[in-house]
């Protein structure tokens, strides 16, 4: 019997937002942009996707990296899924939330903030939600990182996830910018946990502004994936295709080549399954429409 997890980074224009399913059918979302643009769908949410299409009922696990409004489009659906925990950062206040908001933002801002303030129970060691023991999530590893930081720039403060089964590595960072992820690279457990990855999410949306050549070696990639708009004022998406080894990628049509660098703007969602097979060996499968 195979054993795997299976990851979708979604097309939702310029935002973040990733499913996981772990091998002991858990669900994790990651992030919670809306929008479309392979299906022509702006209003596209990935929330009511997992419900109407994948018949979740529940998410086990929220992380929301950083609370900027392309990570949190979707948050009015939030409570549709009842999740059983939000991770957040926590350096990052309901006040700090509130300044200078814009009016069209407000109704999704007010509701990050209210459920902000209803998670803030800890989780327990014992308990089968605690996000450190991977027996909870069927084998699956999970390490989080993050700084606590004084300036209003939220995208340094971004939650970094990292997620490994079967030898086999995702490093998803958020928007954290060059600074932030000289920061982290200080920390010696962060960069065991990142080093010598499958697959990068890059960080800020391949933005120069996120582009930091030590990080990225450190990664050293297979596969690198840009969650990206039409219009990027910067783009990176040349470096990290220069950065990253290469991995067949199949098409829906069941052609397939090797790709260094996929971008959800040109490519779509891009699934991803790894894990063990029926033979017990290893496999990491990739797919765009």
């Amino acid at each position: 019997m195979s054993k795997e997890c299976k990851v979708v980074f979604w097309d939702v224009q310029h935002g973040l937002a990733t499913y996981i399913k772990t091998p002991n059918n858990r669900h994790i979302v990651i992030d919670l942009g809306t929008g479309d643009y392979s299906g022509n769908n702006l209003k596209f949410s990935p929330l009511r996707y997992l419900i109407d299409n994948y018949k979740v009922e529940q998410l086990d696990y929220v992380i929301i990296t950083h609370p900027h409004l392309d990570h949190i489009d979707d948050i009015l659906n939030f409570d549709l899924l009842v999740p059983k925990v939000l991770s957040r950062p926590k350096s990052i206040t309901n006040q700090r939330m509130m300044e200078g908001i814009q009016e069209k933002d407000r109704q999704k801002i007010e509701k990050y903030c209210e459920i902000n303030d209803r998670y803030n129970a800890p989780i327990p060691e014992s308990s089968v939600d605690y996000i450190y023991n991977p027996e909870n999530w069927g084998g699956m590893k999970i390490q989080k990182f993050n700084l606590d930081r004084e300036d209003n720039n939220f995208n340094n403060h971004s939650i970094v996830v990292v997620i490994e089964f079967a030898d086999i590595k995702i490093v998803i960072p958020g928007d954290n910018e060059i600074s932030s992820l000289d920061e982290l690279m200080e920390i010696s457990n962060f960069k065991t946990a990142v080093q010598d990855a499958d697959i990068l999410l890059a960080p800020h949306h391949g933005r120069e502004s996120g582009y930091n050549n030590d990080f990225v070696t450190l990664v050293n990639p297979r596969l690198t994936v840009v969650s990206d708009g039409h219009i990027v004022d910067t783009s990176s998406n040349h470096r990290y295709s220069k950065k990253s080894q290469g991995w067949t990628v199949y098409n829906s049509d069941g052609t397939f080549k090797e790709r260094k660098c996929l971008t959800t703007n040109s490519d779509g969602e891009v699934f991803v399954k790894f894990g063990y097979n029926v033979e017990n060996e290893r496999f990491l499968n990739v797919e765009i429409e």
